[in-house]
């Protein structure tokens, strides 16, 4: 039988979604079979926002009416047969997953004041345990903007909790666990004990602090929320949150000193001085940058205004609506913000905030979720990102021009996953994460040619190629390339690793280390690996993107590398030393070099458990071992597979990719004094990330 969770809550907007997401995120780490219901939704038409952000979460195999029990209008209609519906469809969902994350109903306008009590019978029915959620926001008292809400005191927590426990315990429900969400940043110790003094020491109980930027709403929201149109402005700017709202019915010079950062700006269509003033602040430089504008009331602006716009280089998004001042101010107040994911960085945010403040560890174990032996791609992907958090790295990342860069980058320091120096002109760098709405505020970035280290960085460089007759000249011009200056960075300390080559070669990124960095003692060449995320485990291949064709010394020096490199990953090595014969039974020149470096393998490391020359599906398959090698201890065990040479590895990586649907993680360079690693044009943002993660991971196995 499924472990499943029955997420609920004692009133609307609480942030449920986010807790949700969370918990479906926490699950996913620990057992490769999750799934998602939810029991009641307002329609069968209207798709459901959170079960759809739920059922896009990478992992999850479920189609969307599958994991729908009754409508509102059903339980209306009859409670009992809607119960039964709900138990029968739930155990359809259970039987396919080894976890089930239930969402409870939503306080909407068609809602009951017992739905707390009907959500619970409903977990008690399914037998999951209740994880209720609390709001730490009085959600009766509105402030000015946007419609943001007062902090609840900490007692007043603690008799919300008082009330919806025992409304939980009426109706025999199992309580898990207790979440306060959107709670006082300054108090959540106090909430903490607030709740249990009133539920079990023994009860979980977590605090989750409010963060206004996940319950602001997007510019998209909005334009959604008015009725409006995109008049001008890029679209991607659309996923911007905006923070506040300034009402610019008042002259240019009454606006300007009221506008604040992420504001959307309300003006009537008919002030085009205000319009054209917020576009100039906005590029200015010296004022605030604007989420949006609302052009409001049902004038259309004269081809002149138009002509000009289109003249501007800004990309503000400008939204019109027919509808009055009064009437869009209230429609934006009350838009409220979605994590959906559409809007990457607000997705990591809300995932970074819960695993910053649950315990996911606790909350596995505490449902009786045992470590999986099964590895999926996306639980060695979590294990990736978990192990360059424990001990955070400082990364450069040369690429500050690449969109893609910049989004890694959010999504990077959102989760913790390790410290970041972007190379670029800080200003244009900066300007374009605020138009892609990515948060890079925590990251350094730096221009690579900033005097002072390209002064430093020169007189070094000069210095470590003096035997090739470089001048401090030669050597200024030559540090100023952002993957020389990345490299320096990592040379001097100014950073512990870099990734690089979403836009460069692969040549142009490694060649600075090569001169640079250098090799690891007693290793001869660099080398590469891919981890290949299989659907139950991961394998290592090496090498399948450096060495064209190595001789046997070099391949034993890859089958070393490899071997450290797996475990440095948590992979036992068992490593096969790849051919087209298997043990004695071929002869020829690359047999040979093959059983000559496997010779050389078991000389430099007698422990290292290594056989070869051998057959793909001897290494991998036991039945096949066993005709082929009786007794070996790698043949059908082998975890890291060393190729003869590039054009086998690298033909076979990507034939494992593509035709068994694996997950290829890299290129990872090994054999480098530190880490630089190499991505490829194609990049995705996931890809970066990945690297990012690997090489700080890389970096805490380097000897300072």
């Amino acid at each position: 039988m499924a472990r499943s969770i029955f997420i609920t809550s004692a009133e609307g907007h609480t942030g449920k979604s986010t807790i949700a997401l969370g918990v479906l995120d926490a699950l996913m780490r620990a057992t490769p079979k999750v799934g998602v219901f939810r029991p009641i939704t307002r329609s069968v038409v209207e798709r459901d926002h959170v079960l759809e952000l739920l059922l896009a979460h990478d992992g999850v195999q479920l189609d969307y009416d599958e994991c729908i029990g009754v409508t509102y209008d059903d339980v209306r209609a009859d409670a009992d047969q809607a119960m039964a519906t709900i138990v029968a469809r739930f155990k359809a969902v259970e039987s396919q997953c080894d976890a089930v994350v239930i969402i409870g109903s939503d306080y909407t306008d068609v809602a009951s004041p017992a739905e707390l009590g009907f959500n619970a019978r409903i977990a008690a029915n399914l037998a999951a345990p209740v994880l209720l959620v609390l709001s730490g926001r009085d959600q009766q008292h509105q402030a000015e903007q946007l419609g943001t809400t007062t902090a609840r005191t900490a007692a007043a927590v603690g008799q919300m909790a008082s009330l919806a426990l025992a409304e939980v315990a009426v109706e025999r429900a199992e309580l898990f666990a207790v979440i306060v969400n959107r709670a006082d940043p300054e108090a959540l110790d106090d909430i903490i004990d607030a709740v249990h003094s009133v539920q079990s020491q023994a009860t979980p109980v977590w605090a989750m602090p409010e963060d206004r930027t996940l319950v602001a709403p997007s510019m998209s929201g909005i334009l959604s929320a008015v009725d409006g149109r995109l008049v001008k402005g890029d679209a991607e700017r659309l996923a911007r949150e905006a923070l506040t709202v300034v009402i610019a019915g008042m002259s240019m010079v009454n606006v300007l000193p009221r506008l604040t950062e992420d504001a959307v700006v309300v003006i009537p269509a008919d002030r085009t001085e205000v319009l054209l003033a917020t576009l100039l602040a906005d590029a200015s430089g010296t004022f605030p940058r604007v989420a949006g504008i609302i052009l409001n009331g049902p004038f259309p602006l004269p081809e002149s205004i138009l002509q000009l716009l289109e003249g501007l280089a800004s990309t503000v998004p400008i939204i019109a609506t027919d509808l009055g001042t009064y009437d869009t101010a209230i429609r934006v107040m009350a838009t409220r913000g979605r994590i959906s994911t559409d809007s990457r960085d607000r997705y990591d945010r809300a995932l970074a905030l819960f695993q910053a403040h649950v315990d996911t560890g606790e909350l596995t174990t505490q449902l009786g979720l045992a470590e999986s032996r099964v590895v999926t791609p996306l639980m060695f992907e979590y294990g990736l990102v978990e192990r360059a958090r424990a001990e955070r790295k400082h990364i450069v990342l040369p690429e500050g021009e690449d969109d893609r860069i910049l989004r890694a980058a959010a999504a990077l320091l959102a989760r913790d996953v390790a410290d970041l120096t972007i190379l670029g002109v800080e200003a244009d760098v900066r300007a374009r994460a605020a138009e892609l709405s990515v948060d890079i505020s925590a990251a350094r970035v730096i221009s690579p040619t900033d005097p002072e280290l390209v002064e430093r960085f020169a007189a070094e460089y000069a210095r470590l190629r003096a035997h090739k007759g470089i001048t401090l000249s030669q050597a200024a011009d030559t540090v100023t390339d952002v993957s020389y200056f990345g490299t320096m960075m990592v040379h001097t300390g100014l950073a512990d690793g870099m990734v690089s080559g979403a836009t460069h070669t692969t040549a142009h990124t490694i060649r600075p280390s090569f001169e640079i960095i250098k090799t690891k003692p007693g290793v001869e060449v660099v080398s590469s690996v891919f981890l290949m995320a299989l659907a139950d485990r991961v394998l290592v291949y090496g090498d399948c993107a450096v060495i064209p064709d190595p001789t046997s010394t070099q391949l034993a020096d890859i089958a070393i590398s490899s071997a450290a490199t797996a475990r440095q990953f948590g992979i036992e090595p068992r490593v096969a030393m790849l051919s087209y014969s298997t043990g004695e039974s071929g002869s020829g020149a690359e047999v040979d070099k093959v059983r000559e470096a496997t010779a050389l393998v078991r000389e430099r490391a007698p422990e290292l458990p290594v056989e070869g020359p051998i057959q793909y599906d001897a290494a991998a398959d036991a039945a096949v071992a066993a005709a082929k090698l009786p007794g070996s201890a790698v043949a059908g065990r082998a975890t890291v597979f060393v190729f003869p040479d590039l054009n086998t590895g690298n033909n076979t990586y990507k034939a494992v990719q593509r035709s068994a649907g694996a997950v290829a993680i890299g290129p990872v360079l090994q054999g480098l004094n530190k880490p630089i690693n190499d991505l490829s044009r194609g990049a995705l943002v996931d890809d970066i990330v990945n690297t990012v993660a690997i090489t700080a991971i890389q970096a805490q196995g380097t000897d300072e």
